[in-house]
């Protein structure tokens, strides 16, 4: 996952997309998500002010910044938000430390 302290760029799709976060040392499953714009829904994944947007969940940024060097990302892009919430629902229940 790109360190924006470091001014690394994350590279995601602009469009309608999924992510999956693990880490990189043990294969831990962290997190995903969906949004019809995913490199801005990426970018709300680490706290203020390295991070955007409004997420309500601080233990989640707190967690994927202390573990940026660790960390390793993968996205989809879809050509619709409902293409890509339909692929997000078949995530859920796999194991993920942050299910939501």
């Amino acid at each position: 996952f790109p360190d924006p302290r470091r001014g690394e760029m994350l590279i995601a799709p602009f469009g309608p997309g999924v992510y999956d976060l693990r880490l990189r040392s043990n294969k831990e499953k962290i997190l995903f998500g969906s949004g019809g714009h995913l490199a801005d829904r990426m970018t709300s994944l680490l706290p203020d002010p390295l991070g955007t947007g409004n997420r309500n969940n601080v233990k989640k940024r707190e967690f994927v910044l202390a573990e940026l060097a660790d960390m390793e990302y993968r996205t989809a892009g879809f050509a619709t938000k409902v293409e890509a919430e339909a692929f997000e629902r078949t995530l859920r229940g796999l194991g993920y430390r942050f299910p939501t």
